[in-house]
């Protein structure tokens, strides 16, 4: 149904490639995760098979996209202001196929998403909806087109873990080709049955890509393996032919140590010589060409490098959090009334709830408390990163404190061990990728020294590559943690307590997912 041939694509501002080359066919029945470090132009390469439009001011790009007259529906991973701004009947509307759609199959498809039907009527602005309600109420609408190809980046980003349920559902129902972008590790092994990879070599000068017809740990699992098996091959091959050097290196010395000491009076000892020198340039010249045929050593995408810096750690049985709240509320609607929650020491605490029930805004409150407090260094990482950063400010300048230059050269250190180049270093804030900015948040907050975090959706913006750097990062943290998750693996992981918010307050439940 989808056929890409040959496509490459290279940034028109630096004139760096992402992509070259990649030629695949999507067909019915295919969930295909596309995959790879944050900045590879995943999310670029969606748009790009969606509507060319999109990316011209930015990418330049060759091959040939064939859509076979398909019908694609597309889940951006972010909204931009111009949507946020209008109502929600307004954004349904920029859909015509909204309007012809019969009541009851919309109602249907609102009820399966947790939407309540009349909210898709309503003047409320996209904007002060919820993450996950926004996530909800662009698959109606793409769901409306009556789409043959899904193209979705990121759709589990802010839904809550009911939702996530019923999407992998629907993604593995779904009869179309399935194209989408996900940090969530969980959710790509329990739908994907083909793996494309995008990475970046030789510090992001040269991309490279893997098609691979099989699921998401299976690839990861085989990968491994012939990571291991190549580099133990080249590792034997480059061993047996220093050893090869070392004789060949020997006998050299020899033939020339007789040459130099053989007397003239002897001319047939001479030419017999000068053979075994031929002989010994034709063995250097064999030697040469099977170095040349050697396995080569695996090249991978370098990790990132995360960690915090300096003491950073809470004592045992210190009053991080006392929370008593009786009313929860967010542009005049009550979302939940009797709210208990503590806090003790450097415990890590994950809280969950449907989508709309206020979990971002009781965690706003939350660090309201604690950016207060002189007794700890809290740090408050929001869903909406705009919210704490000057997007056309750059990374160096975004960390930098002081401007003096021991600090810029740390600083360029640390963005190095994230695997940002020496130009994504100085690029404004807002053409990086929803991952990088998280990891330049992320570096912010360990070098200000905080000793408690308060996270909304700390994994939302990572690469499922780039993810379990973090939650060892986190689990190794001596401070205290309090975030809101749907992150599976991130719960069960680094969260020690998971706390559930509902419309009658705050529990402590049982993790078992």
């Amino acid at each position: 149904m989808l056929q890409l041939k040959d496509v490459s694509i290279t940034y028109k501002k630096d004139l760096r490639m992402l992509i070259s080359g990649l030629s695949l066919v999507l067909n019915p029945g295919d969930k295909a995760a596309l995959i790879g470090e944050e900045g590879n132009g995943k999310s670029t390469l969606m748009k790009l098979i969606y509507n060319e439009d999109l990316v011209e001011d930015y990418i330049d790009f060759s091959g040939e996209i064939i859509r076979n007259g398909c019908v694609s529906g597309y889940l951006k991973q972010e909204l931009d202001s111009r949507d946020k701004g209008r109502s929600v009947y307004e954004f349904m509307g920029e859909e015509p196929a909204f309007y012809d759609m019969a009541g009851r199959e919309l109602a249907e498809w609102a009820d399966k998403l947790g939407l309540p039907v009349e909210l898709l009527y309503s003047d409320q602005r996209v904007g002060t909806l919820s993450g996950g309600e926004k996530v909800k109420l662009q698959m109606v609408r793409i769901l409306c087109r009556r789409p043959d190809l899904l193209l979705l980046d990121e759709p589990s980003n802010d839904i809550d873990l009911e939702t996530l349920e019923w999407l992998e559902k629907f993604v593995n129902q779904w009869e179309g080709p399935v194209l989408f972008i996900s940090h969530d590790e969980t959710f790509l092994e329990r739908t994907a049955n083909r793996i494309i990879h995008v990475e970046m070599l030789k510090k992001k000068r040269e991309p490279r890509h893997t098609v691979c017809n099989t699921g998401y740990m299976e690839y990861i699992e085989a990968r491994g393996r012939h990571m291991v098996k190549q580099e133990q091959l080249a590792r034997k091959e480059r061993s047996e032919y220093r050893a090869q050097q070392e004789r060949f290196r020997r006998i050299q010395q020899k033939v020339e140590h007789q040459q130099n000491s053989i007397s003239r009076q002897d001319p047939a000892g001479g030419r017999l010589l000068k053979k075994k020198m031929k002989a010994v340039k034709s063995l250097e010249r064999r030697y040469e060409k099977e170095s040349a045929d050697m396995t080569e050593m695996p090249e991978a995408e370098e990790a990132i490098f995360f960690r915090f810096h300096g003491d950073q750690g809470i004592p045992q049985g210190k009053t991080v959090l006392d929370l008593k709240q009786e009313t929860l509320s967010a542009g005049g609607r009550l979302l939940a009334e009797h709210i208990e929650l503590r806090v003790r020491g450097p415990e890590k605490v994950c809280i969950i709830g449907k989508n709309g029930v206020g979990k971002t805004t009781l965690l706003k409150k939350i660090a309201g408390q604690l950016l207060a407090r002189e007794d700890i260094r809290a740090a408050y990482m929001p869903q909406d990163y705009k919210d704490r950063m000057d997007f056309d400010s750059t990374p160096v300048a975004f960390l930098s404190k002081t401007g003096e230059k021991e600090e810029m050269t740390k600083i360029r250190t640390f963005l190095g061990s994230l695997k940002y180049t020496v130009e994504e270093m100085e690029h404004p804030i807002r053409e990086l990728s929803g991952g990088q900015k998280a990891k330049l948040f992320l570096l912010g907050i360990s070098m200000d020294g905080a000793n408690v975090l308060v996270l909304d959706e700390p994994t939302r913006n990572f690469s499922p590559l780039s993810n379990p750097v973090i939650r060892q990062m986190l689990q190794g943290f001596a401070g205290a943690v309090i975030s809101v998750s749907h992150d599976r693996k991130y719960i069960s992981e680094v969260c020690d307590t998971v706390y559930e918010l509902t419309g009658e307050g705050c529990r402590k439940i049982e993790w078992h997912r």
